[in-house]
Formats: structure tokens, sequence, C-alpha cells
């Protein structure tokens, strides 16, 4: 079968960056991200967390390819803010409410256990 190797949608090669960054020539305060070996799972999440920020005017994704396992993240802001700055406090946003989801899980499992 012409298929690639299942380790491929989730390893990244040597050499390769998880996440590469480059500016929209023609667009101001616009920008690409390549988020490798990442699909439509974590595309949508960082666009919605985007879409929450007031600075934020676009935010999009798009895979280029079934076969190739990468997103590709476009960002617009506003002056106040650049595409970087966005895109980091969306990931640190990202962060503390996964953080917050695992130790309520926990609580309740635990209170759950207890009883049991």
């Amino acid at each position: 079968m012409n298929a690639p190797d299942r380790y491929e949608r989730f390893v990244v090669p040597e050499g390769v960056k998880k996440v590469s960054y480059e500016r929209d020539t023609k667009i101001m305060n616009a920008a690409t991200f390549t988020v490798e070996r990442e699909d439509h799972t974590i595309g949508n999440i960082v666009r919605m967390q985007l879409h929450r920020d007031d600075n934020v005017l676009f935010a999009g994704y798009k895979l280029p390819h079934p076969l190739q396992y990468k997103i590709l993240l476009r960002i617009q802001t506003t002056s106040q803010s650049s595409p970087m700055q966005a895109y980091n406090q969306a990931i640190n946003d990202l962060d503390k409410e996964l953080d917050h989801l695992k130790s309520q899980f926990e609580g309740e499992l635990a209170k759950h256990t207890r009883d049991y």
C-alpha cells in the first residue's frame, strides 16, 4: 500500500521545527504559523482561542493536504498586538484552561473513587 507509516503522523523529523513563523509581506500585522504533525484538533482549538482575543482580526487554519501532517494557522491582529503575541497568549491561555480541567477531573475522580 502507498500510505505513509503511522508514526509519521506524530513524530517530528530531526531538523524540523514543531512551529515555524512567517510574516506576511502584503498585510500589516499578519503571519502564518506552520505547526508540524498536528491536525484539525489542535487547529480548531487554537483558532477558537484566538477568536476570544479582541486584538485578533482574523484567525483561521487549513490542512494543505490529507497526507501532509501539518496545519497552517493564519493570524491577523490590530496594531496593538502582533501575531506572535496573540499566538503565544492563546497557547498560554489554553495551557491554563487544560490544567484547570485536569485538576477538576482528578478531583471528581478522587471523590468518586473514595465512595466505591
